[in-house]
């Protein structure tokens, strides 16, 4: 659509609604001739007890009756248009911004997700925005039928007895203080719902992904005291919420009340005075009837205007969030690549001043092997992790083909790079799905020959659904080595010129292990691939090892070469040996 999320909320908010701007012509016309026939009545019967019944035109008045009969009935006919256009209208507009919202969140960094939890961004994406619908259906209808509705009113009044509707002009000033003086409260109270609501959602991701885990430790009570927690927060900000309603709807209550009270008031002081008579004061009676119903609609919507605002303010804000690591303007796209990767003089920390990793100085040639090995925490995955550029380094540079990741489009890059990581990850599906994922185009013929590559075919096929069985959420309906081969096929099918293999193999047992070294031995041939490891004899083939600890590089070269410098790496080597009972690495 072109929205600059920078603008006003309200500008935002109408150009979404511009976006299915005849079904909004059709609910605003409705919505006119509403306010139009509501207006109507009165004036008919002060027209009927001043003229039609005094002069016997019988006829005419039931004629008249007749035709606001068939008016009520147009009326009831409007109210359905409004009621399924304006929610059609208000469904697209909270479709079209979800669809905005998700692929927003496609674009953000790494980083952002590592400070979100899943269950909270859920709730932006799903409750949040369900209430905008209603405030994008009910909110330009409700404030046009009630302005025109009020001012035809008051116009009206004016018209028949100017002294009483000035007493009304008066006092409706002090409904509309009240409404703007609670407006501000009643919409932090809502905001902080929405944020107690995202926590339940957060808490009801996390416990349901861990369910495994909580059966594990037999810790099913703790999970639900966790929730429990969660869900007094909730409920005490939504007792902070309805005291704030509480306050607004007595208010206005008492407000709108009076009128009727100050009418009947004034007006029989006008009539003591000869200044009007009776018919006069039931017609001005049945315009503040009318001139009442829309104040009170307001108050009522005013619920539903804070519900929408503040999740519309939740989703602006989301919006506003800029992704920490975006194409250059002037971005090539990664063409014909080799393989060659740089890493010059490269230092990086997570934003918090604890460098991760300081001055690396590292070079892979094309189809070389490059393993990267040490202790937990020594920077070997985040290391990985800037070649695809997942995180951007803080000073140096990586370079593809001699090409700076910064100065090609992310896009490009990451097609020519392919992840396997010892946390595989399946969507729910079927198999066939999962290993198309690495090339949606991707003929059944060619997801065959990638999973006979991966040596996963046969057990596929013995499967009662072959390709089309169902895995079940992340996998879980698979074994450890069947995901992880269904991960490589992934991969032989997207076909990448470099290869980055995290820690692939290492909670697998001895011979599942060697089958899927097996498939990643196939899978590496003629691509450049890192290997993450901590077993070592996993290893040993790789052209070059990197021995990264402390920040740096320790070791470089290849393991015969390492061994005979009997350092860091041969002391590793060496201890995991001990612990197998080899008696030689």
């Amino acid at each position: 659509m072109g929205i600059n999320y920078k603008d006003r909320p309200l500008k935002i908010f109408m150009a979404y609604i511009a976006g299915h701007r005849r079904l909004f012509i059709i609910d605003m016309l409705c919505a006119v001739a509403v306010s139009a026939i509501d207006l109507i009545f009165p004036y008919v019967s002060r027209l009927s007890m001043n003229y039609l019944l005094p002069e016997k035109l019988f006829k005419a008045f039931f004629a008249v009756m007749a035709a606001m009969l068939l008016a009520y009935l147009i009326k009831a006919m409007l109210y359905y248009v409004i009621t399924v256009v304006g929610h059609r209208m208000g469904v697209l507009v909270e479709s079209d911004m979800r669809w905005d919202v998700f692929t927003h969140m496609q674009d953000l960094s790494c980083s952002f997700y590592d400070k979100n939890r899943t269950g909270v961004l859920m709730s932006r994406i799903t409750s949040d925005l369900f209430e905008v619908t209603e405030l994008a259906h009910h909110g330009p209808e409700n404030i046009l039928i009630c302005s025109l509705t009020i001012v035809g009113a008051l116009v009206m009044m004016f018209f028949m007895q100017w002294r009483l509707a000035l007493v009304l002009a008066v006092v409706l000033p002090l409904c509309f203080w009240f409404t703007l003086s609670q407006r501000v409260r009643m919409k932090n109270a809502n905001l902080e719902v929405k944020r107690k609501t995202a926590e339940i959602y957060a808490a009801i991701e996390s416990s349901i992904s861990g369910i495994r885990t909580a059966k594990a430790f037999a810790n099913e009570g703790q999970e639900s005291r966790k929730f429990d927690a969660a869900n007094a927060m909730f409920r005490g900000s939504k007792v902070e919420y309805y005291r704030s309603m509480g306050l607004y709807m007595s208010g206005m209550e008492f407000t709108t009340g009076i009128m009727q009270v100050v009418v009947i008031t004034v007006g029989g002081a006008l009539i003591m005075a000869g200044l009007m008579d009776y018919i006069e004061l039931v017609t001005f009676s049945l315009y503040v009837s009318a001139f009442v119903s829309p104040v009170r609609k307001l108050a009522q919507f005013a619920e539903q205007y804070m519900q929408g605002s503040a999740g519309f303010a939740r989703f602006l804000e989301l919006m506003r969030t800029e992704a920490a690591i975006k194409d250059a303007e002037d971005a090539l796209v990664l063409e014909k690549v080799s393989g060659r990767v740089d890493f010059n003089h490269v230092s990086f920390d997570y934003g918090n001043g604890v460098p991760v990793l300081s001055d690396i100085e590292l070079h892979i040639r094309p189809g070389e092997s490059l393993a990267v090995v040490g202790p937990s925490g020594g920077g070997k995955t985040t290391l990985c992790q800037l070649i695809p550029r997942f995180y951007d380094v803080c000073s140096g540079s990586v370079t593809v083909d001699g090409q700076d990741v910064r100065r090609v489009t992310q896009a490009s890059l990451r097609r020519n790079i392919g992840m396997i990581q010892q946390d595989v990850f399946l969507f729910a599906g079927t198999i066939r799905e999962n290993i198309r994922y690495g090339r949606p185009g991707a003929t059944d013929e060619e997801i065959v020959e990638a999973a006979v590559r991966a040596e996963i075919h046969n057990e596929i096929m013995e499967m009662p659904d072959g390709y089309d069985s169902y895995i079940g959420e992340r996998g879980v309906m698979l074994s450890g080595g069947q995901r992880q081969r269904i991960s490589i096929a992934r991969v032989f099918l997207k076909n990448p010129k470099i290869l980055i293999l995290d820690e692939a193999t290492s909670a697998l047992d001895t011979v599942t292990e060697q089958r899927i070294q097996a498939s990643l031995d196939k899978l590496s041939k003629g691509r450049t691939t890192i290997i993450i490891a901590h077993r070592l004899s996993t290893v040993k083939n790789a052209d070059v090892i990197a021995v990264v600890d402390g920040e740096r590089i320790m070791e470089l070269g290849s393991h015969r070469e390492l061994m005979e410098k009997n350092g860091v790496y041969a002391q590793l080597c060496r201890a995991q040996a001990l612990e197998k009972g080899d008696r030689q690495c």
